[in-house]
C-alpha cells in the first residue's frame, strides 16, 4: 500500500491517505467476484464504498462524476464520511430479472445485472457491516410532452387513460443506471487486451486511478461517467414474450435540442417519434423501451460539439452536409467516441431478445445490437416532415454514412449541395 503524509487543515493534525494498493499474499481479501454467475451470492457483491477500505473489491467508487461532489460536502463538513444509505423503502417498485442473459459474462459487461437488488440479496453482508449501495434504481412515474399530447390532439395517439392519461401524461417505469464495467469483458468487446485497456484508463484519466496498474486482482471499475435511463411503456412483462411487440428507442443525450429545442439536429424530434412508437406499440398490448444514454455529443462533450459548430458554420462554403463528419474530426481527432459495441447490455438486462420496432437509423447501433444477438424485426427511420430545415446537412450527411433510409442517397455532388443557415 502507497501512503502519503498530508495536512487537514480543519484541525492541523498531519494524517496519512492511502495512495493506490497491491495485491497481499498477507492479511484479509477482498470479497471475490465470479463475473456472470447466476447466483448473486455466488457472484459476490460489488464493493465502492470508502466506510471500510479492506471492504473494498473495485476500482473506482459510486455515483460517477458525481462522486466529485460527494468530495465537495465532504471537505465542506456537510457530509460525513462515515454516513451510510438508509435503503428502508427504496427496493425497485416492480421486478425486472433475472433473465438467462444476467448469467451470460459476454451478454453483459458494462453494468451490474443485480444493483437494483442488493439490499435483498445481500442481507447477511449488510449484517456483517460491509456497506454496500445500489447500482440501479427502478421506480415509476408520470411525464409529460407537449408534442404527445399534440399527437394526440391528431389523433396519432390514444388517450386511453392507462397507457396515455387524459391529460398526456405518460405512465412509465423508469430505472436509473451506473456503470460497471467488468474490465476482461469489456476489453473482449472492443477487441483489445485487458493490459492495454488498464493502460489507457490510467493514462487518459491523468492517473486518477492507479489500481488500474497495481491491483490486476481487482477486475471491477466504477467509470466516473455518466450513466443510462430507461423508460418503459406498458406491461414489462410483455418485453420477453415472444407473442407480444416490442418497440425500442435508444437515444444519446443531446441536451441542446432534447431539453431546449434546438434545430441544428434531429434529436428531439427523433426522440419524440420514438416515444410515440412506443406509445402505440404499449397500446397495442405490447411495450415500449426508451434508453437514454448519457453521452453527449457523441461522447465528445458539448464544448466539442459547440466548437464543432462553430467550424461548420465559419467554413469556407458554408455548413455543408459533404464536410460534416470532417469538421468534427478536425476539432476531436475522431468523429464518435460513443462505443456502441457496450450499449446492448442494457437491453440484455431488460431480457430482450427481439425488436419488432428499432426506431433508429444509426448503423452502429443496429449492428451492436445484432451483433450481441438480438433479433431486430423492422427499423424505423425518423418522418422526412419532423426533420428541422436546419438539420437537414446532419441527416443527409448520417444517410450518406451509412444510416439507414427507405429514400435516396446523396451522392457527393448532391451533399454539397445541402446547406444550413449561418447562425
Amino acid at each position: 500500500m502507497d501512503t502519503a503524509m498530508v495536512k487537514d487543515k480543519r484541525d492541523s493534525k498531519p494524517r496519512h491517505i492511502v495512495l493506490t494498493s497491491h495485491p497481499t499474499p498477507y492479511g484479509a481479501k477482498p470479497i471475490p467476484i465470479h463475473w456472470g454467475n447466476a447466483d448473486p451470492l455466488k457472484r459476490g457483491p460489488l464493493i465502492g464504498t470508502l466506510t471500510d477500505p479492506t471492504h473494498r473489491n473495485v476500482i473506482g467508487t459510486h455515483s460517477g462524476s458525481y462522486a466529485i461532489y460527494r468530495a465537495l460536502a465532504v471537505v465542506q463538513g456537510s457530509l460525513k464520511t462515515d454516513h451510510r444509505a438508509d435503503l428502508t423503502n427504496t427496493s425497485p417498485i416492480v421486478n425486472i430479472g433475472p433473465y438467462p442473459s444476467w448469467a451470460d459474462p459476454d451478454k453483459i459487461v458494462a453494468l451490474d445485472p443485480f444493483g437494483a437488488v442488493v439490499g435483498d440479496v445481500f442481507t447477511d453482508y449488510f449484517e456483517k457491516g460491509y456497506d454496500i449501495r445500489p447500482t440501479i434504481a427502478i421506480t415509476k412515474a408520470h411525464i409529460n410532452m407537449p408534442e404527445l399530447y399534440e399527437a394526440a390532439a391528431k389523433g396519432r395517439l390514444k388517450l386511453d387513460g392507462e397507457i396515455m392519461k387524459e391529460n398526456g401524461d405518460l405512465v412509465v417505469t423508469k430505472a436509473a443506471i451506473e456503470p460497471v464495467w467488468y474490465l476482461p469483458g469489456v476489453a473482449h468487446r472492443l477487441k483489445v487486451t485487458e493490459s492495454d485497456l488498464r493502460h489507457a484508463l490510467f493514462e487518459q484519466t491523468g492517473g486518477m486511478f492507479p489500481e488500474l496498474i497495481t491491483r490486476p486482482d481487482l477486475q471491477v471499475f466504477l467509470p466516473p461517467i455518466g450513466g443510462v435511463t430507461v423508460y418503459i411503456l406498458g406491461d414489462i412483462a410483455a418485453i420477453t414474450d415472444p407473442d407480444r411487440p416490442v418497440a425500442v428507442r435508444v437515444h444519446d443525450e443531446c441536451n441542446g435540442s432534447d431539453v431546449f429545442g434546438s434545430d441544428i439536429c434531429t434529436c428531439r424530434p427523433y426522440l419524440v417519434h420514438g416515444i410515440e412508437e412506443c406509445i402505440r406499440t404499449a397500446q397495442e398490448g405490447g411495450a415500449g423501451v426508451i434508453v437514454y444514454y448519457r453521452k453527449e455529443g457523441r461522447a465528445l462533450g458539448e464544448v466539442t460539439k459547440f466548437l464543432v459548430y462553430n467550424a461548420r458554420k465559419r467554413q469556407t462554403g458554408g455548413d455543408r452536409a459533404d464536410a460534416y463528419f470532417e469538421r468534427t474530426e478536425c476539432v476531436a481527432g475522431v468523429q464518435d467516441m460513443r462505443f456502441q459495441e457496450l450499449m446492448p447490455d442494457v437491453l440484455h438486462w431488460l431480457g430482450i431478445t427481439r425488436i419488432d420496432r428499432l426506431v433508429s437509423m444509426s448503423n452502429m447501433k443496429y449492428n451492436a445490437i445484432v451483433n450481441s444477438g438480438i433479433e431486430v424485426v423492422k427499423r424505423v427511420p425518423i418522418p422526412d416532415d419532423l426533420i428541422p430545415a436546419d438539420a437537414k446537412v446532419e441527416i443527409e450527411a448520417k444517410k450518406a454514412a451509412g444510416y439507414y433510409t427507405e429514400g435516396e442517397i446523396l451522392d457527393v455532388e448532391g451533399l454539397v449541395s445541402v446547406k444550413g443557415r449561418e447562425y
